[in-house]
């Protein structure tokens, strides 16, 4: 098929974790296919993901997973006007995989080569689903590894205003859920049991939340949610009480997100915020985008909260491509000896 038009293609490779993703995005905007493999029925018989076997998986799929895409679009690789491949956070070996492919492409076609912050990539799925470009935005980024409160300001002005200390909000579903025996992954398992629990049954600590005025932290620490639920669990077994799970999991999930919300509510009272977005795989749990709606209907009426599909919360190239698409516009390009950076993160760029 012979481009009809002048848009801007752009071939996205996702490879940062457990999920194996190729899509093409027309001018950073229009999704032309978003193809994902994932991998959770292979790691969840251990519990979480295992490196070694997400690499290997990526090895073995990530060629047919970009074929798949472009048959998906109607396009071959002549259409293509740059590759953008996920550079970090991740997984070393399993972002290496796709940082390899995208220079082996892009060398083989001399076409640019664009390297992509995961995270920032994570606020682009708002886009692609048709979030207002209304500024100042605040962003609330959640996921396995990662719980980041940020301020848009501005088209790619991207300020971060709190960070993860330690556990991120996904990382203590899982572990939670590992602790109880649910299964991986925890959080769609622990967001299904909570609603038939009672949110307040136990009174879980909610971190960091005795700030006030200029000096408030936006920061996040879940470390200490997690380990409160071990102990409850613990000290409920030795002196042999029947351990209601729906109650302690509905109370876990409830002390997780009244921080995320209060955080999220008064980020944007603070800046003035015109627009709230969710972004990340935990923006998919229906708790958080629930109590989010409904405080900011209360706080802040005019604000709008917008929040991915659930397809577009999890990893996928789309966003990827999307997250590409002003870079390839400024032109920065990656050169060819590009390495993967698991470490990259919006906190502490580079």
């Amino acid at each position: 098929m012979q481009q009809q038009n002048k848009e801007t293609l752009i071939l996205g490779i996702e490879t940062s974790c457990d999920e194996t993703s190729a899509a093409i995005v027309a001018d950073g905007s229009r999704t032309l296919s978003n193809i994902v493999s994932s991998q959770v029925e292979l790691h969840a018989r251990f519990g979480g993901v295992v490196p070694e076997i997400a690499s290997r998986q990526h090895l073995l799929l990530v060629n047919s997973i970009i074929d798949d895409a472009l048959t998906r679009a109607d396009l071959t690789f002549k259409n293509i006007d740059a590759v953008a491949v996920t550079q970090g956070p991740g997984l070393v070996g399993a972002l290496l995989i796709g940082v390899a492919t995208a220079k082996a492409l892009a060398y083989a076609l001399r076409l640019p080569l664009v390297a992509v912050n995961h995270l920032e990539a994570h606020l682009y799925a708002n886009y692609l689903s048709g979030a207002p470009r209304d500024y100042p935005a605040v962003v609330l980024i959640v996921s396995g590894g990662h719980t980041e409160l940020l301020l848009l300001e501005g088209a790619e002005q991207l300020t971060a205003l709190g960070c993860t200390r330690d556990d991120a909000a996904g990382e203590a579903f899982d572990k939670v859920a590992r602790v109880l025996e649910l299964g991986y992954p925890g959080g769609p398992l622990i967001d299904k049991m909570a609603t038939h629990g009672n949110p307040a049954a136990i009174d879980f600590p909610r971190a960091l939340l005795n700030n006030n005025g200029e000096d408030y932290n936006f920061d996040f620490s879940f470390s200490g949610l997690k380990t409160a639920v071990i102990n409850h669990l613990y000290h409920a077994r030795r002196r042999g009480e029947n351990i209601n799970i729906p109650d302690v999991v509905a109370s876990f999930q409830e002390a997780l997100v009244d921080v995320l919300v209060e955080k999220t509510v008064a980020a944007a009272r603070a800046h003035s915020a015109k627009v709230v977005m969710l972004a990340g795989g935990v923006a998919s749990n229906s708790r958080l985008r629930l109590r989010l709606q409904e405080q900011l209907k209360k706080d802040l009426p005019a604000v709008i909260l917008h929040h991915p599909p659930l397809e577009l919360c999890t990893d996928n190239a789309a966003m990827i491509a999307a997250a590409a698409y002003p870079h390839y516009l400024a032109r920065r390009f990656a050169p060819l000896n590009l390495n993967a950076h698991p470490g990259l993160n919006l906190c502490s760029p580079g």
